[in-house]
Parts: structure tokens; sequence; C-alpha cells
């Protein structure tokens, strides 16, 4: 199935259904999302911006939010 075929899908679901798609969806996306960053720190990929954000810290830059 094609994405565009996905979008005509989604396009004729009545608002209830799409409710659910959309709740899924972001759901699914999240997980994807925590997926990649669990891959990207045993990979060690992140390793950088970490230790970035640990010498700010240190050096009292940090604020929160």
């Amino acid at each position: 199935m094609s994405v565009q075929e996905i979008q005509q899908a989604i396009s004729q679901l009545p608002p209830n259904e799409l409710h659910e798609l959309t709740a899924w969806l972001a759901d699914y996306h999240h997980q994807v999302w925590d997926k990649q960053i669990e891959e990207d720190l045993d990979a060690r990929r992140l390793d950088s911006v970490i230790a970035a954000a640990e010498k700010e810290y240190q050096a009292g830059l940090a604020r929160p939010l």
C-alpha cells in the first residue's frame, strides 16, 4: 500500500476513527523514537552531546525549563 493510498483511506475515516488512529500513530511514533534513542545511546553516538550538556551543567549554565 502506498502513502497516497493510506492518505486517501485516512481522509475517508469518520472523526472518531480518525481520533483513534491519531492517538495510535502518536504512541507508535514515540515508541520508534525511544528505540532510536536507545540504539544511539548503545552505539555511543550521543556521547559528545551528553558530554557537552554535562559540561554546561557543571559550569552553571543550565537553566530549568
